[in-house]
């Protein structure tokens, strides 16, 4: 009888253990560092009530007015939606108009386990997407995102990037060309055929002009050194500079528009900024709103909505920019009717 009663003694001790030894997940374990980014938890569930603060990485290709005017932008957006200095660290970075400075910067903010990138212009982007693929992306001025392979539809990302877009209406600035200066045959088009964004817009500058029967002749630039001898180039064949919103040219902006008023002819832009350091006009965004909006977006993601659901957004307001200095300095007159609805530089 002992012997039978310590037999089932013995038993029960090891039902006991077995039932210890079960599948039942203990409280203190860690989330996988395997998931999916898409089904990550919102990054805002790390922040007021965790003390810690949300680590958001800025990057941008190089300095200049626009990209410029967008970060200020974002970052005051930002701040008056809750998301200030006291919520949130941004770590910004200027690559100087470097590439390899892009990736390695990028780089640096996957190491860091950022829980947002937002990339102001098309090469920050594709630098962030390609260096830093597990982190969500916000980008800001990028022309062409479907071109720039960062989404495949802009309407509903598949992914986890998506921002705002600075496209703008070509034809419109052509338009705007002929209104001024109507005796321009031939287009000079001056750009960086590395930048995605510029060889974008620049191939729907040749399908207006050959639908508009306009000559076209182009220059291409991989540095902001060598605008200026570009622009002395096209300047002798053609009666009007063009050149999309492209960083490498607006860095030397200037430059580009000292050659275009010694040779008496009119340089259209892409972008306010070109218009301000010398540029005759453009039709093109507000950076301060695209900035604004690129805010917006970036709450959305850091709390937590899917990137699914934010599709990437156009800005569809348009100014006339023209600058009134410039078009003293090469013999252009602005009609009264488009001063009087224009933004005017001086």
């Amino acid at each position: 009888m002992k012997k039978l009663f310590a037999m089932l003694l013995t038993l029960a001790l090891s039902l006991s253990l077995l039932a210890g030894c079960g599948s039942a997940p203990s409280e203190s374990a860690a989330p996988s560092d395997n998931a999916a980014p898409s089904e990550a938890a919102p990054a805002g569930d790390a922040s007021p009530e965790s003390g810690k603060k949300l680590q958001v990485g800025i990057v941008q290709v190089m300095e200049h007015p626009s990209l410029d005017q967008i970060r200020t932008s974002f970052l005051d957006e930002m701040a008056r939606l809750g998301y200030g200095d006291d919520k949130v660290d941004y770590d910004y970075q200027n690559a100087s108009g470097d590439t390899s400075n892009l990736n390695t910067i990028c780089q640096k903010f996957a190491g860091d386990q950022k829980d947002l990138i937002v990339a102001i212009a098309t090469p920050s982007a594709q630098a962030a997407a390609s260096n830093a693929p597990e982190i969500p992306l916000v980008f800001s001025a990028v022309t062409d995102p479907v071109a720039a392979k960062l989404v495949a539809d802009p309407d509903k990302p598949d992914g986890i990037i998506t921002g705002t877009s600075d496209a703008i209406p070509v034809d419109q600035v052509f338009a705007l060309m002929q209104q001024l200066t109507p005796g321009v045959e031939t287009v000079g088009m001056l750009y960086n055929l590395g930048e995605v964004n510029s060889v974008s817009v620049i191939e729907e500058a040749k399908a207006y002009c050959d639908a508009n029967n306009l000559k076209y002749v182009e220059a291409n630039v991989t540095n902001s050194g060598e605008v200026q001898q570009a622009a002395q180039a096209l300047a002798g064949k053609c009666q009007a500079l063009y050149s999309p919103i492209d960083n490498t040219v607006a860095t030397a902006m200037p430059a580009l528009a000292e050659v275009a008023k010694a040779a008496k002819i009119p340089v259209y832009v892409g972008a306010d900024s070109m218009v301000i350091d010398g540029g005759l006009a453009t039709i093109g965004v507000n950076y301060v709103q695209l900035g604004n909006q690129t805010a917006a977006m970036a709450v959305k993601v850091l709390e937590g909505t899917p990137v699914s659901e934010i599709p990437v957004e156009t800005l569809t307001n348009f100014a006339t920019v023209v600058n009134t200095t410039t078009a003293e300095a090469i013999g252009v007159t602005i009609p009264d009717d488009l001063l009087a609805t224009a933004q005017v530089v001086e």
